[in-house]
């Protein structure tokens, strides 16, 4: 199903936030030297501060008041705050274990809003309250590029 629009500023931010999966994995799998994870970490610290940050007080802000009981928020939010955690332990003490734990929680994540979360809007919610909520996001969204 195609993406609605007053969806797509948080699609883009879920892609960029998959794409620094892929290169943090293609890069540890490169060589997990102390210097290289420490660069990688500090990768992902800016990046939350820079886009996920944004995106998760989005989520929370906008989108998820108006899906009242649609999908899973609680898990939803339980990610957004386990992901935060992990981002303050790189912060401290960065570990190859830690950023693939960053990634393959924020992966799944991603997959989950999108392939459930993200679908159950779009059939479910009157098109005034996405309409609405678009707006909102649109406002509020952070353009980033990799």
């Amino acid at each position: 199903m195609q993406r609605d629009p007053s969806l797509i500023p948080l699609s883009h931010q879920h892609h960029n936030a998959l794409a620094l999966c892929v290169l943090t994995r293609r890069s540890l799998s490169a060589g997990e030297t102390r210097a290289n994870i420490e660069a990688l970490s500090r990768r992902i610290v800016e990046r939350y501060e820079l886009e996920l940050a944004n995106h998760f007080d989005i989520e929370e802000q906008v989108l998820f008041p108006v899906c009242g009981a649609l999908a899973p928020i609680e898990e939803l939010l339980a990610d957004h705050r386990m992901i935060g955690a992990l981002v303050a332990e790189l912060r401290s003490r960065p570990s190859a274990a830690l950023l693939e734990r960053f990634c393959e929680l924020l992966a799944r994540h991603i997959r989950r809003e999108e392939n459930e979360l993200f679908q159950q809007v779009q059939e479910t919610l009157p098109r005034h309250v996405l309409d609405e909520a678009g707006r909102e996001i649109g406002r509020r969204a952070d353009r980033l590029r990799l």
